[in-house]
């Protein structure tokens, strides 16, 4: 049999890994709460996910840069995650994380897996402190879907042999435009639309639901 090359695409924050890196910012600027409500609402589908961002970023004005470095030290990989990447590896797939958090606290784990595909949401910082701003384009809904089409074209894969994971409303275009949808303990809304659903807080039955053995 041929081998059929494929792309896994996954979101971060509540999915690769099993926090979510703007509320552990927002707990050391002692805004948890406000930003929760934003983050769940977003997630529900409820508010455009930029203009929810923004006001969460916002939020984080005037935290010291080094709050970034103590929060890589918080997140902690999904289980199953690192095997996932290091097993679809191994096998010539490619792996892609598309996040509506920050590449500034993601960044030490992407290059830890040797992840090449990647996008994420940048802080801006001015004079050692987070500016409550965000440098470039917002990656949203639409950037994570545009990624998974430029990523699949980058990596020689077609688009219906590309796999989609997430879990919030961010996740709903990239989820529609892959071959594969997999919600992961995910909004209800996210779990009508994907073609599987994982309920158990593990990555580790992935490589079974796509049919890689």
């Amino acid at each position: 049999m041929a081998f059929v090359k494929r792309l896994v695409q996954l979101d971060v924050d509540s999915t690769f890994i099993q926090q979510e890196a703007i509320e552990l910012l927002a707990a050391k600027a002692g805004v948890l709460d406000q930003i929760s409500l934003i983050t769940e609402s977003a997630m529900r589908g409820e508010l455009d996910f930029e203009q929810s961002l923004r006001a969460r970023v916002a939020l984080l004005k005037g935290l010291p840069e080094s709050v970034i470095s103590q929060v890589q030290k918080e997140i902690t990989l999904t289980d199953g995650a690192e095997n996932l990447v290091a097993t679809l590896h191994s096998k010539g797939h490619s792996v892609a994380l598309v996040s509506g958090g920050f590449i500034d606290i993601i960044a030490p784990m992407i290059r830890a897996l040797s992840i090449k595909y990647y996008k994420a949401n940048k802080l801006e910082i001015a004079n050692g402190l987070l500016t409550g701003g965000l440098v470039g384009p917002v990656i949203d809904r639409a950037a994570k879907a545009t990624a998974l089409h430029e990523f699949a074209t980058t990596s020689g894969v077609e688009m219906a042999n590309t796999v989609a994971i997430g879990d919030g409303a961010n996740d709903l275009d990239m989820m529609a435009d892959a071959g594969l949808s997999i919600a992961f303990n995910a909004k209800q809304i996210v779990v009508e639309a994907a073609d599987l659903v994982i309920t158990e807080p593990s990555l580790r039955s992935v490589i079974d639901l796509i049919g890689l053995q």
